[in-house]
């Protein structure tokens, strides 16, 4: 039996930004389909086996013990396959287009028992086999289970050796193919000894038929033929909910910004005698401390580095999600291309990396920052850079997770060749655009143009009460943007780590624009609520609290492997948990950029608009 890892069919992946761009799918209305004529062979790649309740745990078809061909070609994969775990190879399945095919013999074969246990195990774990006919990928189990009974108890396992293809065309294209085995019955795996060799035929059918439909994209059925379930509706209760609570923030925020904020900038404008006069109840004297620190406001703050690294890593992955949804939404990511979300996202984000860049360096200097060089060094490697000298949290995580998949081989973990492709775009793109950007921020920042003169001496903080706490404050408003995205999170999650497919991305858009929208009007509220206790160290404190919906992502991740899914083993344990920490610490940068520059911009509002003595 041949192991893939690391078909010579990859090197000729060197050229990145090509194959990124090919990788990315086709246009709207384009398939990548081929034309046939009658006769005409029709190749069937197998892909890969794996557990059906655990997805990103997949192995190489040809790792089982099943027919393969003496010499095995693998077709050659964009990086968005490889990154899927794609490792087609050609099958010794002979299709011919509009040809059928009745019971033919595909190969003999004799088990011995270690191999016959292999099967039995793939079997008891509901291991689902996939193949490949242009482009359309076909699934189907590699084996039937039935247990019955308590008393006496019976448990069956039966391997399926023969296969019932059934492909639709329409004139010269295939427009649907699956598999079946509905009128076979399964050769039985049970009462073998240990020394004994089991004999086995492999046969199948192929069945083919015409179909009025013209392009795959029309069909109802999708294209695996309801092996995955799928969800297409429109999910009303998210919307609404998040619609309700972004509709109670915009008007909290409204009610702040139009009545008490009026009322605090006509009293703080006031001369002192009318200010004593009017500020007798005990409201006025809880609520007017914000105009006390206008000297310690625009104070700096520490660790100003580390902040504008945060930002720039942050608003380089807002524009990065907004790409990838705007570009699905303009139908690029064909759902019979593979892997080509994977493709577009390392695209995105290597030419994204200016972005970074560019805040960062931008802010940085406008904070009064020398050390500009070091800042680039340090938002480069936030996220996955490989310059800083300590652990980043993707270079580490990947490693891990990457490691295990190797140890068991899964065609998840990525082969050398893959590795040195993605550091060489790193390398030669995101790397240089990242300093590129910083250049031409740090060149354009102008000195920060605070309203107020900041002292030298810091105004001392008074002691504040328990609901202006931190954590309070990142309970807040970590909870409150989560619960906006929380109905829609569970079918994000069971896209993302289930069976289920996508194709909501309207939806989807709406619900991004919402999470940032609540997340800006929660952060102005509790910067303002804040600043009233005369704590004017904001900075920090406006990217935790909204940033802390990441927390709330990745402790809803634990929830949903515990009680919505049916995932287990050490390879996708791994996996899950590694990419959920990855998947909050994301959404953290993110949520944490969009809340501090809406209350910087707040904050600039009020201290405008109050006349200093």
């Amino acid at each position: 039996m041949t192991v893939v890892g690391n078909p010579r069919s990859w090197s000729c992946q060197w050229l990145p930004i090509l194959i990124l761009l090919l990788g990315t799918g086709h246009g709207p209305g384009v398939e990548g389909v081929t034309h046939y004529k009658a006769g005409d062979p029709v190749i069937l790649y197998v892909n890969k086996v794996g557990p059906y309740h655990n997805p990103q745990e997949t192995y190489h078809y040809y790792q089982l013990p099943v027919c393969c061909p003496e010499k095995i070609r693998h077709k050659s994969l964009s990086l968005g396959e490889v990154l899927d775990g794609d490792r087609m190879a050609e099958s010794l399945y002979e299709i011919r287009f509009r040809e059928n095919v009745e019971k033919r013999i595909l190969c003999h074969m004799q088990l011995s028992s270690a191999q016959v246990e292999q099967l039995r195990q793939a079997i008891e774990e509901l291991y689902y086999f996939e193949f490949v006919v242009d482009d359309l990928p076909i699934r189907g189990f590699v084996g039937y289970m039935e247990e019955s009974g308590f008393l006496p108890h019976s448990h069956k396992i039966g391997l399926w050796t023969h296969l019932d293809f059934h492909l639709e065309f329409h004139g010269d294209r295939i427009i649907f193919a699956n598999v079946s085995v509905r009128d076979v019955k399964p050769h039985s795996l049970d009462g073998l000894r240990p020394d004994e060799f089991l004999g086995l035929t492999h046969t199948y059918s192929v069945r083919w038929s015409e179909t009025s439909v013209e392009r795959r994209s029309d069909r109802r059925r999708g294209d695996d033929g309801g092996f995955f379930p799928r969800t297409l509706e429109i999910h009303w209760l998210s919307i609404i909910n998040s619609m309700v609570l972004v509709f109670l923030l915009v008007g909290f925020v409204a009610v702040i910004l139009m009545r008490v904020l009026r009322n605090d900038l006509a009293r703080y404008n006031l001369d002192e005698e009318t200010t004593s006069a009017g500020s007798g109840d005990d409201f006025d004297q809880g609520d007017n401390g914000w105009k006390i620190i206008h000297t310690d406001v625009f104070r700096f703050p520490p660790y100003r580095g580390l902040l504008c690294a945060v930002l720039g890593v942050g608003a380089q992955f807002l524009a990065l999600g907004t790409g990838i949804i705007v570009m699905a939404l303009l139908g690029m990511f064909n759902v019979h291309r593979h892997g080509a979300i994977n493709s577009a996202a390392i695209l995105l984000y290597a030419l994204t990396c200016c972005i970074s860049g560019y805040v960062s360096s931008h802010f940085y200097r406008q904070i009064g920052g020398e050390r500009w060089v070091w800042n680039i060094i340090l938002t480069t490697s936030l996220f996955s850079g490989e310059d800083f000298p300590f652990p980043v949290p993707f270079f580490l995580t990947w490693s891990v997770v990457n490691s295990v998949h190797w140890a068991n081989g899964s065609t998840q973990a990525l082969p050398a060749t893959t590795i040195l492709l993605l550091l060489t775009v790193w390398l030669l793109v995101g790397f240089p655009l990242t300093v590129i950007g910083g250049i031409f921020g740090k060149n354009n920042a102008s000195p920060f143009d605070a309203p107020c003169r900041t002292k030298n001496i810091a105004r001392e903080i008074p002691p504040q009460p328990w609901y202006k706490s931190t954590v309070i404050h990142m309970t807040v408003g970590g909870f409150l943007p989560f619960s906006a995205i929380s109905v829609e999170l569970y079918y994000i999650f069971a896209t993302v780590w289930g069976r289920e497919q996508y194709t909501l991305y309207g939806i989807l858009f709406f619900v991004f624009a919402i999470l940032l929208s609540v997340g800006a009007c929660i952060s102005i509220a509790l910067t303002y609520f804040q600043l009233s206790g005369e704590d004017y160290r904001w900075w920090w404190r406006s990217v935790l609290s909204v940033g802390s919906t990441g927390l709330f992502i990745f402790l809803y991740s634990v929830f949903y492997y515990a009680r919505r899914s049916n995932m287990s083993g050490a390879v996708q344990t791994v996996e899950f948990f590694g990419y959920s920490l990855l998947t909050g610490y994301v959404f953290f940068l993110m949520l944490g950029t969009i809340s501090f520059f809406s209350s910087l911009k707040f904050i600039r509002y009020i201290y405008v608009n109050l006349k200093m003595d």
